[in-house]
C-alpha cells in the first residue's frame, strides 16, 4: 500500500533506452519504459506494431471468416436489428449484407487512422485530467506515448485471434467485437446483452493495460499511483456504465 501511495522517483535516465528495450521493458519492467518517456516521448514503434497486427487481423478475418459473415453475425447479435433485418425481402437482405461486408473491409484496413484518432481523444482527456485534476505538468505527447506503450498488452488479443482463426477455431461463431475468451463476457453468450457487455470489460489484457496506464501517468506526472488510479479507473468506470447502458437499451 505504501508503494501505491508514494510518488515514483523523480529521475530521468542519463542514457536512453533503445526502442527494443522500451518494448521489452513495457512487459517486464514498465517503470523503466515510462521513465524513459520523460526523456523522449517517441511513440511510433508501438503504434506501427499495433497497426501492422491490425492489418494482419483484417486480412485473416477476410480469408478465414469473410466480412459478409461478420456483418451478418453483428446484425443478428442484436434482437431489434435482427427483427428489422428478417422483415426485409431476400434481395434487400443480400444487398445490405454485401454492402456491410464491403464497408467493414474498408474500415478494417483504415483502423490505423481510427486508432490514431481514438488515441488523440484519450490523450486529451487524460492529459487534461492529470494536469488540471492532479496539478501535474505532463506534456501532450508524453501522455500519448504512455498510452501507446500501455496498450501493448492488447496486441495479445489480436495475436490470439489470428492464430485461432488460421487454426480453424471459432470460425463459425466468430464475434468481431469479442473474438477470444480472455474476458468474462465471452462466456456469457446466453445472458442479456448488458451483462455480456459488462463482463467484456473484465478482460485480462485490458486490465493489464489499465495497470500500465496508471503506472505510466504516475511516472510522467510525478504523482502517486493511487492518485493516477483515481483518474484512470474513474474514466474506465464511466465508459463501462455508458456501454452497459447502451447495450441494455439496444437489446
Amino acid at each position: 500500500m505504501s508503494d501505491f501511495a508514494t510518488p515514483l522517483p523523480d529521475t530521468t535516465p542519463e542514457v536512453g533506452l533503445s526502442e527494443v528495450e522500451r518494448l521489452v521493458d513495457t512487459f517486464i519492467a514498465p517503470t523503466k519504459t515510462f521513465m524513459d518517456i520523460r526523456r523522449s516521448s517517441s511513440w511510433w514503434v508501438p503504434f506501427v506494431l499495433t497497426c501492422l497486427l491490425s492489418w494482419i487481423f483484417t486480412f485473416t478475418v477476410s480469408k478465414k471468416v469473410g466480412w459478409e459473415a461478420v456483418a451478418q453475425q453483428q446484425i443478428h447479435a442484436s434482437k431489434s436489428s435482427a427483427d428489422r433485418f428478417d422483415q426485409l425481402p431476400p434481395e434487400t437482405q443480400a444487398k445490405q449484407i454485401h454492402m456491410a461486408g464491403t464497408i467493414s473491409t474498408y474500415i478494417g484496413y483504415a483502423m490505423p487512422v481510427m486508432f490514431f484518432i481514438i488515441m488523440v481523444v484519450m490523450t486529451v482527456v487524460l492529459w487534461m485530467s492529470v494536469n488540471f485534476g492532479l496539478g501535474a505538468e505532463t506534456k501532450f505527447w508524453q501522455v500519448f506515448a504512455v498510452l501507446t506503450y500501455a496498450g501493448l498488452p492488447k496486441i495479445f488479443i489480436t495475436l490470439l485471434s489470428i492464430i485461432l482463426l488460421w487454426a480453424g477455431v471459432g470460425v463459425d461463431n466468430f464475434d468481431i467485437k469479442n473474438p477470444v475468451g480472455t474476458n468474462l463476457g465471452y462466456y456469457l453468450t446466453d445472458s442479456p446483452k448488458w451483462l455480456q457487455s459488462f463482463g467484456s470489460y473484465f478482460d485480462i489484457f485490458s486490465l493489464w493495460m489499465l495497470a500500465l496506464m496508471i503506472i505510466g501517468l504516475a511516472v510522467i506526472g510525478k504523482k502517486t499511483k493511487g492518485q493516477t488510479a483515481i483518474i484512470v479507473l474513474g474514466w474506465w468506470a464511466l465508459i463501462l456504465l455508458v456501454s452497459v447502458g447502451w447495450a441494455a437499451v439496444m437489446g
